[in-house]
């Protein structure tokens, strides 16, 4: 069964039957003000981000149906990089679907993948840097190892500088993306990243999948690092179900 509980009077209606691309694509829109930064994220019953390292486990169909969505919204996807050596990540690709509204967005055929490393430690030989259709953004801190820097550029990489130290400082790397014009900002994790993100005070809104699923064991949730000082409050924008699977949107408060 697939159901829509409005929550909001902007919330775009979506009936039986109704989940198209482009039925979904309004109903994710970004807001026009930006720049705008989502979370994707999916966790099982009891909190676990993943299953034995990879969270396609706990997915389903409608999940990676909103996931691609997702994607096909945004200029740029931020990814840390142990998620992308974990799930394997490859380039963002470009999608018919999706064409028509990306370029009356004054968008290109497919959003960037930005990886967040300090280190570096990636495999510039894999597709996602050897064959995407736009260039791989790294995202590092003025200590990145120079030979690593250097092997990422050779491999057609854009390496930004977006801290002082190793490592990376969010609002920095926020801004560097937006002076690209990279403003629809989508983060798929992992744990890590989000948590920074989270800490950083910059994460705008939370689209959560919760899975109909229990998985037990020591999987991370979907934010990990130290705890909050102060709880933040997020407000629940809209509601999807289908087969026991949630699919919430929410923004901060």
């Amino acid at each position: 069964m697939r159901r829509l509980f409005p929550v909001t009077d902007q919330t775009v209606p979506v009936t039986e039957g109704e989940w198209s691309l482009d039925r979904l694509a309004e109903a994710y829109a970004y807001p026009e003000r930006g720049p705008w930064l989502r979370a994707n994220m999916v966790s099982s019953l009891d909190g676990a981000a993943q299953h034995e390292g990879r969270s396609q486990p706990i997915s389903s169909d409608t999940d990676m149906r909103i996931f691609g969505t997702l994607r096909g919204l945004a200029d740029v996807v931020i990814v840390g990089a142990e998620t992308v050596r974990l799930e394997g990540y490859r380039p963002a690709r470009a999608r018919e679907a999706f064409a028509e509204r990306r370029a009356a967005a004054g968008q290109g055929p497919a959003p960037a993948i930005a990886v967040v490393s300090a280190s570096l430690d990636l495999d510039f030989a894999a597709p996602l840097f050897t064959a995407p259709l736009v260039p791989t953004l790294l995202l590092t801190g003025a200590g990145a190892p120079p030979d690593r820097v250097r092997e990422a550029e050779a491999a057609g990489a854009r390496v930004i500088v977006a801290g002082d130290g190793p490592g990376v400082e969010p609002r920095r790397a926020l801004a560097a993306l937006a002076e690209r014009g990279l403003t629809r900002l989508l983060t798929e994790g992992g744990p890590r990243l989000l948590g920074q993100l989270a800490a950083a005070g910059v994460l705008d809104e939370l689209c959560l999948t919760v899975s109909p699923t229990l998985t037990a064991g020591e999987a991370q949730r979907i934010a990990g690092g130290p705890s909050l000082k102060v709880p933040e409050r997020f407000a629940l924008t809209s509601l999807l179900e289908e087969d026991g699977f949630l699919f919430t949107r929410y923004t901060r408060s």
